[in-house]
Order: structure tokens, then sequence, then C-alpha cells
């Protein structure tokens, strides 16, 4: 027979009333905390290529800030290499993901003359590097739903929902993984 302790009973109960992601029970944070570390993942970012769509990344980058405790997005300092960089293209927005926290989005010209917004092209493209995938066909409240939502979608806030996600994939991600 075996004996069980307190702190095991506990841990159960942990284990049952916590959500499961990929197999296993992750702690629920509530907005405003602090990661576990306590340490906000700064990831820089080069609009330099960026064209005329350099303002809207900028706006996409504060919207990311103001929603997430774990990742702040900052402009790259003169002469620094950036974590993201930012193409403008004449064709279709897409982001080439180089690993969690970084990569490529190719601001696409085309997207916008078909009337879609430029703030939520960039945050939409700035999730994929904060390691969210595309859910279309989506409703306009999910910015991942990105153009499946149609052009007169202007909503660029991620959900609740994207916003833990991407809290829970850089809360998790390994220790000195941003150096």
């Amino acid at each position: 027979m075996r004996i069980r302790t307190l702190a095991g009973a506990v841990a159960a109960v942990f284990v049952l009333s916590s959500p499961v992601v990929g197999g296993q029970a992750v702690a629920v944070r509530t907005a405003g905390t602090a990661s576990p570390s306590g340490e906000t993942q700064v990831l820089t970012y080069d609009t330099g290529r960026a064209g005329e769509f350099a303002s809207a990344v900028d706006r996409g980058a504060a919207i990311w800030n103001n929603s997430l405790d774990a990742v702040e997005l900052r402009p790259a300092a003169a002469g620094e290499t950036a974590d993201i960089r930012i193409v403008v293209v004449d064709g279709w927005p897409r982001t080439v993901p180089g690993g969690l926290g970084s990569g490529t989005v190719y601001f696409g010209r085309e997207a916008v003359a078909e009337g879609h917004s430029t703030v939520r092209i960039a945050a939409h493209e700035l999730g994929h590097v904060l390691g969210l995938p595309d859910r279309k066909p989506g409703p306009c409240s999910e910015l991942m739903s990105g153009a499946s939502a149609g052009p007169s979608c202007r909503s660029a806030l991620p959900d609740p929902a994207e916003r833990a996600e991407v809290e829970e994939k850089f809360e998790r991600a390994p220790a000195g993984l941003f150096m």
C-alpha cells in the first residue's frame, strides 16, 4: 500500500486544476504579473528596409508591448544586429521565422493595395515571430486569422488566448535563448 503525502496531494490538485498544454500542466499567470524568471525578453527589430510601413511596424510592436509581460519589442540601435528584420516587398505579406523571437517579416504591398490595415498586418506578422501560427479562417477578433477576416477588419489586438500563448512560449523558453 502506498502512503500519499500532503505535498503529493497538493501537487495532484495543481496538475488536475491547471490547463494542459502539450501534455503538461502549466501554471496560469494573471495579466500584469512578472514572468517566473522575473525578466522580460527584449527582442529588437529593424525597420531600415520597411519603407512606407515603418510607422505601422512601430505601432504593431507597441500593441504587442502593451499586451505582454514576458516580451518587449524594441527598435534596434544603430549598428545593432536585430532579432527581427522588416523588408517591404510588392507581393503578399509573409514571415520567415528564424526560431522563437527572430526572423524576417516581408511586408507586402499587395495586401495593402487590397485594403488590409497596415497596423493589423504588422501586428499579425510580428505574431508569427512571437511563435503564433496562422488560424484561418477566423474572425476579426483573432489577430492570427489574418486576411481571412477580410479587408474591412481593422482589429490589430491579439485576443486573450493569443496573448497567453505567446507569454507561455517565452516563459518556457530555455534560459539564455534570447541573449
